[in-house]
């Protein structure tokens, strides 16, 4: 899992028929502190965020498919929730 935060919207007018009505999002994973981790990626979308939200993402295919309702559905990364507060001891960063 990752902590990203949504960063756009993607629309595709062509999509695999398993997609169809679910919204794609280009999220930033993000470093503890907050600070860019990496390029941005692209996920769908199961808890109807939108742009700023700070949400947690499934990365892994099973993980993800599974969490958007979508078994068998190719795909990679999936947003599955909102990310109100993070509590980190002082020692861990």
């Amino acid at each position: 899992m990752l902590i990203a935060r949504v960063v756009g919207e993607l629309v595709a007018t062509q999509k695999h028929p398993s997609h169809e009505g679910r919204k794609l999002l280009l999220v930033q994973p993000l470093n503890l502190d907050g600070s860019n981790r990496g390029d941005a990626l692209v996920a769908m979308d199961s808890v109807d965020a939108g742009m700023g939200d700070r949400v947690l993402l499934a990365t892994e295919g099973f993980s993800a498919m599974t969490s958007v309702g979508r078994p068998g559905s190719p795909i990679d990364m999936a947003v599955i929730a909102f990310i109100d507060r993070i509590d980190v001891l002082p020692d861990a960063l």
